[in-house]
């Protein structure tokens, strides 16, 4: 964490504070004179961005800086592109990860149940024999990358849902429902970039953004505000459709795998700077609750400093094994973000002992992501003794059989016919 001190209170300084705060808060610690980053400190900067992988903007940073400090703080410009580089710098990476070598770890890897080694049918394959599911054909009104879950199908969905909220709630979360609509300002100073080429970020006409994930939205609830200590932790929770303008061409993550849209219970908390390690080990284990409750084969990693996102510190993720395509996919991941988004919204609270007012944590977790799940649960717990379509049924897990009224399998939709693209239709 202490290679980034020095740059957040040149991000305090008056003048670039006014050019990086994308909300009105104002600092309650603003530095008379802006601290000099040293060459050691800024190598530390760069050596951090390049061992995650990020875009290395130091070297622009040295050079805005050195014009920022000859100009005696009289070039704005060079003082508003300092500030904007100065804001995409990653997080500090915890220490433990260090010595990852860009490979996660390990934690620990649960079994559930047998099963087959080859000849499983992939999700795509079951759902459209079961008359559940449609994805083909789309683009002429839905776009690319779109689905149809009916029926049973779409049932589980819900039950998933409520299953994840059951959970949550009964570990103290706070469910709030969130917009999907924000400002732009709010998805960058979460840590996603909004404009660029590589960006995942869907924007309207009017400016703003379609929302990547209610993290934004729960984060953005609290942008601006001073807590008291006595709220903390807050444990917040959200569904929300997640919008990603994010493609794959691998083999492998075809279908619902990766999609534009999509339904996800999101975890959320506030904390002080105390707590969010804690936090995050609770995130962790409310996630491992869920997944060993539904029954499936999964592994727990520590992810290396190239896998975490511009804001986390640290995060874990849960992959789930899908045996219809023979691979590990992620199911959830859980993160520290420390003061990241914090300081970038504003989001404080009053220490009780002294008064003084300080930056938050935030941590984040997947609770539910709704195609990956339904994918792992499908190929986890379909019959191979099934041979033809007809007789073919999914059991469904033991923990959301009461979200299903009862219904213990899934089994071929008759009722509802297979739709067919219609290009043209002729006047009467």
């Amino acid at each position: 964490m202490k290679l980034l001190i020095n740059t957040r209170q040149l991000l305090r300084h008056p003048i670039i504070r006014s050019m990086t705060t994308t909300t009105q808060h104002k600092s309650h610690d603003v530095a008379c004179e802006p601290p000099a980053l040293t060459s050691v400190q800024l190598d530390e900067l760069e050596r951090n961005v390049q061992m995650r992988h990020h875009k290395n903007n130091v070297p622009l940073i040295r050079e805005l800086l050195k014009v920022v400090q000859d100009s005696g703080q009289t070039n704005t410009e060079a003082s508003r592109q300092l500030a904007e580089q100065l804001q995409q710098l990653p997080n500090a990476t915890h220490p433990r990860l260090l010595s990852y070598d860009n490979q996660p770890l390990e934690l620990a890897n649960y079994e559930h149940r047998e099963l087959p080694k080859q000849g499983a049918k992939e999700f795509s394959e079951l759902a459209r024999a079961l008359n559940l599911y449609r994805m083909d054909h789309l683009g002429n009104y839905t776009g690319h990358k779109s689905y149809y879950l009916t029926g049973q199908l779409a049932m589980l969905e819900q039950a998933i849902i409520q299953y994840a909220l059951q959970i949550l709630t009964n570990h103290g979360f706070k469910l709030i429902s969130v917009p999907d609509i924000l400002p732009k300002e709010i998805i960058e100073s979460c840590g996603m970039r909004t404009e660029g080429e590589r960006t995942q970020v869907y924007k309207l006409q009017t400016g703003e953004c379609l929302s990547g994930t209610s993290e934004m939205a729960l984060a953005g609830f609290y942008a601006n505000k001073v807590l008291e200590e006595e709220q903390l932790p807050l444990k917040l929770a959200a569904v929300s459709r997640c919008y990603r303008a994010e493609t794959s061409g691998l083999h492998e993550e075809k279908g619902i795998y990766r999609v534009h849209q999509f339904t996800k219970v999101e975890m959320f908390a506030i904390t002080t700077s105390e707590e969010s390690e804690a936090m995050l080990e609770q995130f962790k284990e409310t996630e491992l609750t869920m997944f060993k409750q539904l029954g499936l084969n999964f592994r727990l990693l520590d992810m290396p400093p190239c896998e975490l996102g511009a804001p986390a510190y640290q995060k874990y993720d849960i992959e789930a094994w899908m045996p219809g395509r023979q691979m590990w996919g992620e199911i959830s991941s859980c993160s520290n973000c420390t003061d990241y988004q914090a300081k970038r919204l504003g989001i404080q609270y009053k220490r009780a002992s002294d008064g003084r007012v300080l930056s938050t944590h935030t941590i984040n977790g997947t609770a539910a992501a709704i195609p990956r799940l339904l994918i792992a649960l499908l190929e986890s717990y379909q019959h191979m003794a099934a041979s033809h379509a007809e007789a073919m049924e999914i059991p469904i897990p033991d923990a959301l059989v009461s979200f299903m009224h009862g219904q213990r399998a899934i089994k071929k939709n008759k009722r509802i016919p297979e739709t067919k693209l219609v290009k043209f239709i002729k006047a009467a």
